[in-house]
């Protein structure tokens, strides 16, 4: 028996462990999704498309080489007779009439009716009018926005996991708090039976404690769901399956680096303001490309053949060649002036949505800022609430127990302590979130871990 209870024991202990939380401080959280976060990882492989477009462009540059080669059907062989190799002569017609004569009806094949032929043929462009070197600026355009979506597509990432990270912070707190009031109401009712069975109150003040106590069951019941709810969408963001216990707790701060100092930081930083100089950038490209096209193209060409057949004509065909080609576009039905208007166009329409954002950012900025020195001042100043509320609880509690106070006066002070410290932890909670956003918006993310330094030795 004393065999079986030990193997039980065991066995209850390694199911605890089995089922134990795993603990995650914010920092490895946040690097877990930078390894692991799909969104994230579409935008990299982007990012490498991207690169490698831009890294072909330059084989613009390259002469192109191509292997072909040829198969032709004729209705007939490709003949000549000497009569016609000598009227298509200068020759005297007398001699010409003589030669004819010697030469009488010969006629020779120059090729048959079955030609088949092989080639390497080489281009390569000298002169393009600049559209090579405009492709090779939209491709770094390209590649430039491309990192700037990442870039944003990490810092929504970013602000994202702060959110489902510390909404499971503030509702594990929110249980904390109902599970003392639950506590409290539990220890008053005891109170309340014991006054009743000593004959100090009256039932209904009993069942007033035991309703509250019960109120209170559900209310607890009901965090505990919300923690749930808020933790099995932070396992999402984590994208694991295990269930996940967050480290770093919510704080606040005494104070915040002056509004400037983020504000310059993001208007120097912030990717989506690159995006907008990579649309501009493949924007000037396309006006150099649309630009280009007035321009001749100048290139080199050769040809080597490598398989003619047996004929004539093979034998007397030389088997490379090589020269200089330019073509110059006189009228086009493309609309080239046009395009380059639309291209002026769009560089501007960039400009205006860059000097607008600018302005939609440092008004962005100031409002989250705001909200951050709003959640301090909410939070220091619900603390002597706080305390008054804790010596609220004692003293009705006492007075609860010398018949000098009801039953609800009790549950009142203990719903009111718990809605204190619910609205200091929310608070705090909306601090942190405004904080992340305004690191995240100024490119500061890696300073988080000072703040929370500088919160705990305040």
């Amino acid at each position: 028996m004393l065999k079986m209870t030990r193997v039980s024991i065991l066995i209850t202990t390694l199911l605890s462990i089995s089922v134990q939380a795993k603990s995650v401080d914010f920092d490895s959280a946040w690097k877990n999704v930078l390894n692991n976060h799909n969104g994230i990882a579409a935008e990299r492989m982007n990012v490498q498309r991207q690169e490698s477009l831009a890294s072909g462009t330059s084989d613009l540059n390259l002469p192109s080489i191509t292997l072909s080669a040829n198969y032709t059907y004729l209705d007939d062989d490709v003949t000549v007779s000497g009569q016609q190799l000598i009227d298509s002569t200068n020759t005297n017609p007398a001699i010409a009439g003589l030669l004819g004569q010697l030469v009488g009806p010969v006629t020779s094949t120059l090729t048959e009716r079955d030609i088949f032929t092989s080639s390497i043929r080489a281009i390569w462009p000298i002169f393009t009018g600049g559209r090579i070197s405009a492709a090779e600026s939209a491709a770094e355009g390209k590649t430039a926005e491309a990192r700037s979506q990442l870039l944003m597509k990490q810092q929504a990432s970013y602000e994202d996991l702060a959110k489902y990270y510390f909404s499971t912070v503030l509702a594990k707190e929110v249980v904390n708090t109902y599970s003392e009031v639950e506590q409290g109401l539990a220890k008053h009712r005891d109170n309340a039976i014991k006054l009743q069975q000593q004959g100090q109150i009256a039932k209904v003040e009993r069942l007033q404690a035991d309703a509250s106590y019960d109120k209170a069951k559900v209310d607890l019941r009901k965090a505990q769901q919300d923690y749930d709810i808020a933790n099995a969408a932070l396992v999402s963001m984590l994208q694991t399956t295990e269930t996940v216990t967050p480290e770093t707790q919510l704080f606040i701060n005494k104070s915040l680096p002056q509004l400037n100092a983020f504000i310059d930081s993001t208007l120097d930083t912030y990717p989506g303001l690159a995006l907008l100089d990579a649309k501009e950038l493949q924007a000037k490209s396309l006006v150099k490309a649309e630009k280009g096209s007035y321009y001749p193209e100048v290139y080199l060409y050769g040809n080597y053949n490598l398989y003619e057949g047996d004929s004539l004509s093979a034998e007397i065909t030389p088997d490379w060649l090589v020269g200089v080609g330019v073509n110059v576009p006189l009228i086009d039905n493309k609309g080239r002036s046009d395009k380059v208007v639309a291209a002026h166009s769009a560089i501007q329409q960039v400009q205006y949505l860059k000097t607008q954002a600018k302005q939609d950012l440092a008004l962005l900025v100031e409002k989250t800022y705001r909200e951050a020195l709003q959640a301090i001042d909410e939070y220091n100043g619900l603390a002597s609430s706080l305390e008054l509320a804790k010596e609220n609880v004692e003293l009705r509690e006492k007075a609860f127990k010398q018949g000098l106070s009801t039953s609800l006066d009790v549950v009142d002070a203990e719903l009111y302590l718990a809605s204190i410290k619910t609205q200091r932890s929310l608070a705090s909670f909306n601090y942190v979130i405004s904080l992340v956003k305004l690191l995240a918006l100024s490119n500061q993310t890696d300073t988080f871990v000072q703040y929370q330094l500088q919160a705990r030795q305040g």
